[in-house]
């Protein structure tokens, strides 16, 4: 396994005219990815649930680069009618993407059910992000060295699909469902790659993970002990955005990426550290899992896969 203990944000390759999508941009991960990503020349559109904060941020990054090339969007994964817009308007904008970046999450919150009625942390975490990917594979096949990078968490390894219960309907618990979340994004990424090499395309899809990192994702949707645990108590432990995003942006941009690799820290019990390939559970890589997930997913979003591949 290559380590890659020194790479830092510093050693981003240019990224001048590549076009990035980067859900979740406003804050936290997100925000720092983008601000990386733009300072190596990208161009970035911010996948944002509130508009208002996605325009603040923008307003935070070119006060401090002035030039960088920014565009913010509406997006809530939580709503598949709004990631359907959100792909519409891309495509009447721009002829192609190089990097879809689905980094947007919630976590722990108390039972809720999203706009079509699917658990909101499913519906948010995996379902929109299934549906953005393959309204948008179509321009990611076209663009330049062309990824998908998903984000996952080392809580993928506590989750399973309840596939017999999928909203959470008859038993709930806000980490439990988290964690099926979690483990539905790395089947997803997996699947994803599995499919796109069978296909003989040009995209490539990878898994990161940020470790354990100090966000609003800790504070903004869990109650109760989870916000106490993770909101305050642990947080002395975990590293920065900036550090925790380092994964994922290595994962976007290093030249040596393989399709397929699971980028996290290096890190003890990887909770923080420099990028390197980690390992993605047995369960997360089993091929029937992957089928189901797939199927299902494409039933609940109505939105059919076609991998193209290049002629």
């Amino acid at each position: 396994m290559t380590q890659h203990q020194r790479w830092t944000a510093e050693q981003i390759p240019d990224q001048t005219k590549r076009v990035f999508v980067v859900t979740g941009a406003n804050s936290g991960l997100g925000l720092a990815t983008t601000r990386a990503l733009v300072r190596q020349g990208g161009h970035v559109i911010l996948a944002v649930r509130d508009e208002g904060k996605g325009h603040r941020a923008v307003a935070e990054i070119t006060a401090d680069q002035p030039g960088a090339s920014l565009e913010v969007r509406h997006l809530d994964l939580a709503d598949l009618d709004s990631v359907r817009a959100f792909a519409h308007q891309l495509h009447t904008d721009h002829p192609r993407l190089d990097v879809l970046v689905n980094n947007a999450g919630v976590m722990a919150p108390p039972r809720t059910l999203s706009a079509q009625g699917h658990e909101l942390q499913f519906a948010s975490n995996h379902l929109g992000h299934f549906a953005l990917t393959g309204l948008l594979l179509d321009l990611l096949t076209v663009g330049r060295d062309p990824r998908v990078v998903t984000v996952s968490s080392t809580n993928h390894r506590q989750g399973r699909l309840f596939f017999d219960d999928l909203s959470g309907e008859r038993k709930y618990s806000p980490m439990a469902f988290y964690n099926q979340s979690k483990f539905a994004n790395a089947v997803f990424g997996w699947e994803l790659h599995r499919r796109l090499t069978a296909a003989d395309g040009p995209v490539r899809s990878l898994l990161a993970h940020p470790g354990y990192t100090a966000t609003n994702l800790q504070t903004s949707g869990p109650v109760g002990v989870v916000k106490l645990l993770f909101g305050r108590i642990l947080t002395p432990l975990a590293q920065s955005p900036d550090q925790g995003a380092l994964p994922q942006l290595y994962a976007a941009t290093a030249p040596d990426v393989e399709s397929g690799q699971f980028i996290g820290p290096d890190g003890l019990a990887e909770l923080r550290g420099a990028p390197t390939r980690v390992q993605l559970s047995p369960a997360a890589a089993d091929a029937e899992t992957g089928r189901r997930l797939w199927e299902l997913s494409e039933e609940l979003t109505d939105v059919p896969f076609v991998i193209p591949t290049l002629v």
